[in-house]
């Protein structure tokens, strides 16, 4: 991959304020072969002084580039960047013509071959700084422009773009984009092939659905569903908001081996195609996919119609989008209940990133993000998960009627223009009339979750409770007050940002139970006294409130976290609860916690990972028991999928391997293979057998993940050449797919594994400094030797941490390295 110099914010606005740029001109030549493709950019911009500058452009090759018909020099690019000298004042031209690299790792132009039919099919990605892998571009985000895009692909193929793709009359292959309004370099999109498509039409747009052939059954047996949630939370942020849908028409397209969940690209938007189910799922995943949806698409107002000046407020951005898809989604949908799920997977993403030494503001001060190598990091559960969270709690606060004012007033005043967050906290304060800016600083200005935690008494005319206070925000929650299961009362509570302490006051005997933060209406960590959590092991399944539950289970959750509960305490409620939880979101959060952290990290022996499994197998096989009685598919499928995971020998895996309702799916076909692969009781054999049953891209990544967790040495030693050695380019989810793989926690596989722990970090560097920042991430998360939970493995980290590495890896083995000393606390307590 072209090297590419790091853009800094003194950089961008020093350009911001020299350049105007008008036009992109962008023609596309997909035909050239597998490698490259041919890119011609034409730029048309102005200039407000005579000066020099430069613009981003990472080719295979530069053939020519002019400015105002006269040619440049190729050999002074260097690093991505083109330099312009000697610019006088007023308009000028650029022409790049070149030959770019075709990407395997979902960025720039991604190139796919599906293993299924051996059709190909491509995608651009241009955020954040892989734009210039595309075309060449003045890349920041307040150097606004229209474009023009034309694209040269086989005849066979379909073309989208931001703009409705048409075919060139008389040209075969050759398809031209709609210019679009003023948009910024990194949403520029592109996807090709011969995808299938389902079209529609809707408030007076076209709106379409493309998926890659193989993949075509199962979006027709879902596009009734897709299109109709899409358009519902079209119409609803019609409802909202003044400022119309902004481009000519809608498309999402789910593309193959895509590194997010989904990019906001206006009028294409690219989805990462899991999202088109293949097999059995539960209600969680497809409200999931809903939310997706609902939030990239309020991206075609917060971010893509209104968007930030510098990457320092991401939060714009995402925050904003992570919020609004919930909410509108909830609005539009009202058999979905996604805050549930937001609650309990998304906010502990949050909760959890926000505890590490990574930590930073929803909103950066503005030398927190000095250039875009900085920018990369941020987009992480803060960004999102807390962000949204700190928005709930302003709508809490201002009213949602007055926030939708500051929000319609955000976007009147900036529409097709940028925006920074002292733009929108004065459309806010505006509307409300409220100290906005207060509020902001002390929400978004700060990093660290909060902590708030309960005192009850008696008193002579009933009860009450100190509610402390550590931290720097102010809340307002809710306190719910319950006998058993019974909800007795609410008590709403305002607390101070300065406030350390609150007493409440209420007649009645003392609760059963007492739950602060009832509701989930803010961000803060929540303890429980002891009475509470002595009947919440009783009664929590009874609760009446999905959200009651979730804040029960979250505050259970960061006690184990915080070596404040044994994690057996935690599996024991579990145990007790979860095969009468109604909510699907619950019990699958739950679980991910259960088998994912204390089952594999924070037991302290082999013996108790084994008791782990067993008491988490007989909780499944309850909930599967209740899941039949009820008809209750979606519990049958998590309880099944939880008994794969936790299995401990190779009987049940081959009986339901044997069983048509379960064996038939695809997908658990691959879960029970991988298992039975762990624990050593399959064969290279039979695992080539299923890719060959199921030949597609998922069969791949399976075959290749169960290859990887044979307890063999020649496995591991195939498995990690494959992620490490310069010679094999995996792409982004095959190298994770192995690396899940190589790691296992079972006795039987740590010895054998023990020797590549020293290997692991240097190997780490050297993919990452090859490789960029998808592989450098996907190093960090999926290949870090989890299983290794030991001071020797904390040592070599934090050796590795003293050393130069890439800035994304970095970022990631910090966390790692941290979650790994905190699962060594909470073992040292067990």
């Amino acid at each position: 991959m072209t090297p590419m110099a790091t853009l800094t914010r003194d950089e961008a606005r020093t350009r911001a304020g020299l350049l105007e740029v008008h036009t992109y001109a962008i023609d596309l030549d997909l035909t050239r072969g597998e490698d490259t493709f041919a890119s011609t950019t034409t730029v048309r911009f102005s200039t407000r002084e005579a000066a020099d500058t430069f613009i981003e452009f990472r080719p295979h090759t530069l053939h020519r580039a002019t400015l105002d018909g006269h040619d440049l020099d190729p050999g002074t690019l260097v690093d991505g960047r083109l330099p312009l000298t000697g610019l006088a004042v007023g308009p000028h031209e650029l022409t790049v013509t070149a030959d770019m690299p075709y990407s395997h790792t979902g960025e720039g132009m991604h190139r796919f071959t599906d293993p299924a039919d051996g059709l190909t099919y491509l995608y651009s990605m241009c955020c954040m700084t892989d734009g210039p892998l595309v075309y060449a571009a003045f890349d920041q985000p307040d150097l606004k422009a229209t474009f023009d895009v034309t694209v040269t692909a086989p005849e066979e193929w379909t073309v989208l773009g931001n703009g409705i793709a048409t075919p060139v009359a008389g040209a075969p292959g050759r398809w031209r984009c709609a210019t679009t309004p003023p948009i910024s370099t990194y949403l520029m999109a592109v996807a090709a092939g011969p995808y299938h498509s389902v079209r529609t039409e809707h408030a007076g747009l076209p709106f379409g659905i493309h998926v890659r052939q193989s993949l075509a059954p199962y979006l027709d047996q879902d596009a009734d569903e897709i299109l109709g949630i899409t358009r519902a939370v079209f119409d609803r942020y019609h409802e909202i908001l003044d400022e119309p849908y902004p481009f000519d028409s809608y498309d999402q397209a789910f593309v193959p081996e895509f590194n997010a969940g989904a990019m906001e690209n206006p009028g294409l938007v690219t989805l990462r195609d899991e999202y088109i189910y293949r097999s059995a799922v539960t209600d969680t995943q497809r409200q999931l996919r809903g939310v997706v949806i609902a939030h990239e698409m309020a991206h075609m107002w917060f971010g893509d119609l209104v968007t930030l000046r510098w990457w320092d407020d991401i939060w714009l951005n995402e925050s904003f989008a992570e919020f609004m898809g919930y909410q509108v989604l909830a609005d539009a949908v009202p058999h979905f209940t996604p805050w549930t799920e937001f609650a309990v997977d998304r906010k502990s993403w949050g909760y959890d990133a926000d505890q590490r030494p990574t930590t930073h503001p929803v909103a950066p001060e503005p030398d927190g993000v000095p250039d875009t190598a900085s920018a990369w990091l941020n987009f992480d559960g803060i960004s999102y998960a807390k962000g949204a969270s700190a928005l709930r709690q302003l709508v809490t606060w201002l009213g949602e009627d007055t926030f939708l004012a500051g929000v319609n007033d955000h976007f009147a005043r900036h529409r097709f223009g940028n925006a920074t967050l002292a733009d929108f906290i004065d459309a806010m304060a505006r509307a409300s009339g409220r100290d906005v800016h207060g509020w902001a600083d002390a929400w978004l200005r700060t990093s660290g979750p909060d902590l708030l935690a309960p005192r009850v008494r008696e008193t002579e005319e009933g009860w009450a409770v100190t509610l402390t206070h550590e931290g720097s925000r102010p809340h307002r929650l809710r306190l719910g007050v319950y006998d058993g299961a019974r909800h007795r009362e609410t008590l709403d509570v305002e607390l101070g940002a300065d406030e350390p302490a609150q007493e409440v006051t209420a007649g009645g005997h003392r609760p059963d139970l007492l739950i602060v933060n009832d509701g989930d209406l803010t961000y803060a960590k929540v303890r429980l006294d002891t009475p509470s959590w002595d009947t919440a092991q009783r009664v929590l399944s009874d609760l009446p409130d999905p959200l009651t539950r979730t804040v029960v289970w979250n505050a259970a959750r960061d006690m184990v976290r915080d070596a404040e509960l044994a994690p057996r305490a935690y599996l024991e409620a579990a145990r007790r609860h979860l095969p009468a939880e109604p909510e699907t979101a619950i019990v699958e959060g739950v679980l991910s916690f259960a088998t994912g952290q204390i089952a594999n990290r924070y037991l302290p022996t082999a013996a108790g990972r084994t008791e782990a499994l067993g008491l988490l197998s007989d909780m499944a096989a309850d909930l599967l028991n209740r899941a039949r009685e009820t008809k209750d598919e979606a519990k049958q499928l998590i309880a099944v999928r939880t008994a794969i995971r936790c299995a401990t020998t190779e009987r049940p895996l081959r009986e339901w391997l044997a069983d048509d309702a379960i064996g038939g799916d695809p997908e658990l076909r691959w879960q029970i293979l991988y298992r039975l692969a762990a624990l050593g009781a399959t064969q290279e054999a039979e695992i080539r057998a299923e890719a060959e049953r199921d030949p597609g891209a998922k069969g791949e990544e399976g075959a290749a993940r169960c290859l990887a967790a044979l307890p063999q040495e020649a496995a591991k030693a195939a498995a990690w050449d494959a992620l490490f050695d310069p010679a094999d380019v995996l792409s982004n989810y095959l190298f994770t797919a192995t690396a899940q793989g190589f790691w296992q926690a079972e006795e039987a596989q740590l010895e054998l594994l023990r020797p590549y722990v020293a290997r692991y970090f240097p190997a780490a560097a050297g993919v990452a400094t090859r490789r960029g920042h998808a592989l450098a991430v996907a190093a960090a998360k999926a290949a870090f030797p989890h299983p290794f939970t030991e001071r020797a493995t904390l040592t070599l980290a934090e050796a590795a941490l003293r050393e130069d590495l890439p800035a994304a890896l970095h970022r990631k083995l910090t966390d790692e390295t941290d979650d790994l000393r905190r699962a060594l606390r909470v073992r040292s307590r067990s």
